[in-house]
């Protein structure tokens, strides 16, 4: 494998789908492998992750943003980069070197909110103007999960003809509006850290509060009741506070009520996240998020799916609350019905929404087959599971038991 090229090109003047254009692009990439002109695979990132899909030598980033996927893409994995070009790249409106509100503006200073609002369609566009940079036209595949898999089906309704394969794993074609209500909660808790300012904190403190409550927000979406239980219970934390608990300095005011496990993982998760993350590009990427629905434009899903000219692979778990199996075969079932070939993969784990990001060996062998053989590859069309009511009472593809099941 060639050495890792990770870097930043500058796009020039961009027009964002609000209206408003920048002078400027930035987008920060890697790519690992070589490209040989038909063995491209781009990888789209989630809310908070990076372009560091395999890295773990970029710096500023940490935990869910570097090596995010390193199980999987690498020398002899799944998405080997012995045999695959595998490019991932910053997202606009983010904070990991592609620009986003704490990058500098034509004033010479942070844009802050004068940064324009961007969607998933602006992350699409600026990934194509990316690998054409790159000297890649049409991908092998096109595979990403959470807001990254809207972003895969963003790539099929605006680029229908460039991708042998797409991939979008826990994903859904919209939120629902549990998770619209969930996200508002979480920019409000940002909103309304006085150290906020309007956006304007990048010279002063920064709204760590309310970032760290966002995100804790967020994480509870991630995880499912079942691990939580297996996890933390109910037991007491029983050791000091971590790092991050003087965050919330006044929920563990006396000594009457115990400080929980799952409160410290929570504490402990969220001061390692303000370290990293800005509150803006927080604030930016959430909307995003909120705001996508794949049938805009084109009235169904199926006909914004229409066009698409090769294969899906839907990927989806049984404990995931936050973009759920259903979710996953409705998807499926609009490719259906407007002849696109595609398989919907049900992994079977009570994880939750993380379990693409930490079941590797239940997302890695249908990924590696159907880059090397499409939706005949055996990890799609078998099944491993003793369950035969899931695989026969469903037109949901098999079932993988989980490594925590049992």
């Amino acid at each position: 494998m060639s050495e890792t090229d990770r870097g930043a090109i500058d796009l020039g003047a961009f027009d964002f789908e609000c209206g408003e254009s920048i002078d400027e692009l930035t987008i920060a990439y890697e790519a690992y492998g070589e490209f040989d002109g038909s063995n491209a695979v781009l990888i789209c990132h989630a809310l908070t992750g990076s372009q560091n899909v395999a890295s773990r030598r970029t710096p500023g980033t940490a935990g869910q943003a570097r090596a995010w996927w390193a199980d999987i893409v690498g020398p002899g994995k799944a998405i080997d980069t012995n045999d695959y070009y595998v490019v991932c790249a910053n997202v606009p409106g983010s904070c990991y070197g592609s620009t986003g509100p704490a990058s500098e503006g034509p004033d010479g200073e942070p844009y802050g909110t004068d940064f324009p609002p961007v969607t998933i369609g602006d992350w699409t566009r600026a990934q194509r103007q990316l690998l054409d940079a790159l000297g890649v036209g049409r991908l092998r595949a096109v595979l990403g999960g959470s807001v990254g898999g809207m972003n895969v089906l963003e790539w099929a309704k605006r680029y229908p003809d460039d991708a042998d394969f797409i991939v979008p794993i826990a994903a859904a074609a919209r939120l629902d509006p549990q998770c619209l209500a969930l996200n508002s909660i979480a920019r409000r808790a940002i909103r309304m850290d006085p150290n906020w300012n309007g956006g304007d904190y990048y010279d002063a403190e920064h709204p760590d509060q309310g970032l760290a409550l966002a995100r804790q927000i967020g994480h509870v979406m991630y995880l499912s009741k079942a691990s939580m239980e297996r996890k933390f219970g109910r037991r007491s934390a029983g050791r000091d506070a971590p790092a991050g608990a003087e965050l919330f300095p006044a929920d563990r005011a006396g000594a009457f009520f115990p400080y929980r496990e799952v409160e410290s993982y929570l504490d402990y998760n969220a001061g390692n996240f303000v370290d990293r993350f800005d509150a803006n590009a927080y604030l930016y990427l959430t909307r995003a998020m909120d705001d996508y629905d794949l049938a805009e434009g084109h009235g169904t899903d199926a006909r914004a799916l229409s066009a698409f000219e090769g294969e899906a692979l839907v990927l989806s778990f049984t404990g995931d609350w936050h973009f759920t199996v259903e979710q996953s075969e409705s998807l499926a079932t609009a490719m259906r019905s407007v002849d696109v070939p595609v398989a919907h993969h049900v992994i079977d784990s009570d994880h939750g929404h993380d379990a693409f990001l930490v079941e590797p060996e239940h997302v890695g062998p249908p990924l590696a087959d159907l880059l090397e053989a499409g939706l005949d590859g055996r990890a799609i069309t078998d099944t491993d599971s003793d369950d035969e009511e899931s695989s026969s009472d469903t037109e949901f593809a098999p079932v993988h038991t989980s490594l925590f099941s049992g």
